[in-house]
């Protein structure tokens, strides 16, 4: 494939919007192909496109890749976010390991009854300010530089961003008593492809509804109910 890479997902966040940001940080225009239908999810997996037979899926180099760690892998080291060497990589890696672990139990939520996302909702918040954020707070104020690693944009900048206006949806205010990622947010937020992808119209895509949880259960037929931790 050549041109623009090519996300196969549904219209909505799940697995394939930290994809979304980290093509975007990079300012990368990119195609996508929205799952409304079984036969569309069927013509996937039928054609073999779906190594594991699931999405997210990118078209990107002439691959169809699958395994969301694998594509933002990709993309960042092609697009010169992944660090200037090994060591900074297995930082990067480490990091985005947290922010992803975060995130992890935020993209559970919208399946969640409405009694169960209360519990959740007070879950991710405590986890985010007792286990997460205070070791991103203590990284940027211990080295006193813009950014997690080596002072230079990488991904686990764009993940960590990402992860905190995750969390800022839940509470609002959840950044109090962390300065050093109020201004880690208001600096990254600021760079010209964030910031483009912040604002109104772009292929950011807006807080899990109803539809978008429907459409993902008839797509992949997810007869069962989700629980919280």
């Amino acid at each position: 494939m050549s041109g623009k890479p090519k996300l196969y997902y549904f219209d909505g966040r799940g697995k394939m919007e930290s994809i979304r940001w980290l093509l975007a940080a990079a300012g990368v225009e990119f195609e996508e192909e929205f799952l409304e239908t079984r036969e569309q999810y069927d013509k996937l997996l039928q054609g073999g496109s779906l190594l594991f037979q699931q999405v997210p899926m990118v078209e990107i180099d002439g691959m169809k890749m699958v395994q969301t760690r694998a594509i933002l892998s990709y993309i960042a080291a092609k697009y010169n976010l992944y660090g200037k060497d090994l060591k900074d990589r297995a930082w990067i890696d480490m990091y985005v390991g947290g922010t992803e672990d975060l995130m992890g139990f935020i993209l559970m939520f919208p399946f969640l009854s409405a009694e169960d996302k209360e519990k959740q909702r007070a879950f991710i918040v405590q986890k985010a300010t007792s286990r997460y954020f205070p070791v991103y707070e203590k990284v940027l104020k211990d080295h006193g530089q813009d950014f997690l690693v080596g002072n230079n944009f990488s991904w686990a900048d764009v993940h960590l961003l990402e992860a905190i206006l995750m969390v800022e949806e839940k509470k609002s205010d959840v950044l109090s008593g962390f300065p050093q990622l109020q201004a880690f947010k208001a600096r990254i937020s600021s760079i010209p492809t964030i910031k483009k992808f912040l604002e109104p119209g772009s292929q950011r895509k807006p807080v899990p509804d109803d539809k978008y949880v429907e459409t993902v259960r008839r797509v992949l037929r997810m007869y069962y109910d989700i629980k919280a931790n």
